[in-house]
């Protein structure tokens, strides 16, 4: 068991309920068909700082918390030219947040995400994981995750497009030895224990895999999807919501292969995710079979790309993705 608190895991869930909120209002208000013909990436732009803002803010309100290693800093917002931006940033933090909200305390508060990740105790957050599923209006995940000792002991991570009993969008929060739940985004949704799915034929497994191809190697999850003799479709989505997916059973294997020799992870990206599986009772690795290192700074030194299964596969999945990296292995 972890000294995981009681206030620790609420404020957690507030913070990122309150950054899935204000997401999901400028997604609505800002994203159009006119953004995306245009590529225009100024929605979740402003996304993206405030929602860092606003779990940095509560973190710091409520726990006292100094130590966040978060993707983002204000060194863009503080451009002069880029007045508008921190003004439409300043106003999303407004909305979630009681009393005077100064461009001074929001610049502080995306700050606040710089640590170096170097203490033995420390959160780690993606503001958006996602930001292309964002944008088409598909799916993204704010995710928070605290780590000790190298070791992710909660996460929470909030899909505010995933589909669920409840209606569209969900948090998954993972407590280390107290399993896994899904619960809505709304305060006061019942919380309902998921577990990943009970399949052990490969035959009925079924891949989830990013949509974006510079992700994760595709042409060898073919390779390794025909050596496995799996058949069905893969199920493509953007973010942390890949974990969700497989911590609730709708996929059985997430493949993070990577693209080049010397691709490093980002921790942010995969800490909230690799305990909601874990707890929900499957396994996570790199693909070489090793546990994920929260140990070495910002980055999965020690780790090439991810896999996350529901366990009772793992071992053949990394088995395949040796062999198809083998030349010579026989597809």
């Amino acid at each position: 068991m972890t000294n995981v608190s009681n206030d620790e895991r609420t404020v957690a869930i507030a913070a990122v309920r309150a950054a899935a909120r204000v997401c999901r209002v400028v997604q609505d208000d800002l994203v159009n068909d006119q953004t995306l013909q245009k590529k225009d990436r100024s929605p979740v732009t402003v996304a993206d700082f405030a929602s860092q803002a606003v779990v940095c803010a509560m973190l710091s309100d409520r726990l006292s918390a100094n130590a966040i290693v978060g993707e983002e800093d204000s060194q863009q917002l503080r451009q002069p030219e880029q007045a508008a931006l921190l003004a439409g940033v300043v106003q999303q933090v407004r909305s979630v947040r009681d009393g005077e909200v100064r461009e001074s305390d929001v610049l502080g508060w995306i700050d606040m995400g710089g640590a170096d990740a170097s203490a033995d105790r420390y959160w780690t957050l993606d503001p958006i994981d996602g930001t292309k599923g964002f944008l088409r209006r598909e799916q993204y995940a704010v995710a928070l995750a605290l780590i000790e000792s190298g070791r992710v002991v909660l996460g929470v991570l909030g899909c505010p497009n995933l589909a669920s009993e409840s209606g569209t969008g969900c948090l998954l929060v993972a407590q280390r030895g107290q399993g896994a739940e899904l619960v809505g985004l709304d305060e006061g949704s019942i919380a309902n224990r998921i577990t990943v799915s009970d399949v052990s034929d490969m035959a009925d497994a079924r891949f989830c895999e990013s949509v974006e191809s510079a992700h994760s190697d595709q042409s060898q999850s073919v390779q390794i999807a025909r050596h496995l003799g799996i058949d069905n479709e893969p199920v493509r989505m953007d973010s942390q919501a890949k974990y969700a997916a497989v911590g609730r059973g709708d996929a059985s294997i997430y493949l993070r292969l990577p693209t080049r020799a010397d691709y490093r992870e980002k921790i942010w990206d995969h800490a909230a995710g690799t305990i909601v599986v874990e707890e929900a009772g499957g396994r996570v690795s790199d693909i070489d079979g090793r546990p994920l290192e929260f140990t070495h700074g910002r980055q999965l030194e020690a780790n090439r790309g991810v896999v996350a299964t529901n366990g009772r596969l793992h071992d053949s999945v990394i088995a395949a993705i040796q062999a198809t990296s083998d030349p010579g292995a026989a597809s």
